[in-house]
């Protein structure tokens, strides 16, 4: 099997149902959705099979539902069979409730980094604002597309940061605080860097 087709050669791809230029909005929203995955799965390189086993388990089924809004971006046809819905945002949602009573208390915001891990966590949770960004410029153009991607997006980024701080956390690392941040946690104590 030969891995190139020759059909990208004059600056358009494919998409299900149609061809696009490859600098169509679209395409640089499921790319950067590409992006993420592939830091997610460097991050799963970064964390230890034993002490993250329910990290690893959330990465991987984030990946497979990236696969799906990638997809689904890609998906133009008169009729298209959308995979996303509402239940993986869900599962983000309680995963996070989860983790978030592991890290210690949060006052002021945090820079990226601290282990590996979690730099690359961080790192995936900035590329998955980007694609949050290409989504809601799909959504404002009138592009059609399942709103549980963008939704998806939103809370992923949430759940990154969070699963960086336990990344921290367990292996011993504090985070890293903003040294000019004010007090901006004084009720959640808890919160995510989010929106």
């Amino acid at each position: 099997m030969k891995m190139y087709t020759k059909t990208g050669d004059k600056g358009q791809t494919s998409l299900i149902g149609a061809r696009a230029d490859k600098d169509a909005p679209r395409i640089e929203a499921y790319g950067t959705i590409d992006e993420v995955n592939s830091f997610i799965g460097k991050a799963m390189t970064e964390l230890d099979p034993v002490k993250f086993a329910d990290i690893l388990v959330d990465l991987e089924a984030i990946q497979n539902e990236l696969f799906d809004c990638g997809g689904d971006l890609a998906d133009v046809r008169n009729t298209p069979k959308f995979k996303m819905t509402d239940e993986p945002v869900e599962v983000l949602e309680k995963r996070m409730d989860e983790l978030m009573e592991e890290p210690p208390l949060l006052e002021r915001f945090i820079l990226p980094g601290g282990s590996p891990a979690a730099a690359t966590l961080h790192i995936a949770r900035t590329v998955t604002r980007r694609a949050e960004r290409q989504t809601v410029t799909l959504m404002k153009s009138g592009e059609v597309f399942p709103q549980v991607v963008q939704r998806y997006l939103n809370r992923l980024s949430d759940y990154l940061f969070v699963a960086a701080r336990v990344a921290n956390s367990r292996t011993g690392v504090p985070d890293n605080e903003y040294v000019r941040s004010a007090i901006v946690f004084k009720n959640s104590g808890r919160s995510a860097q989010k929106d």
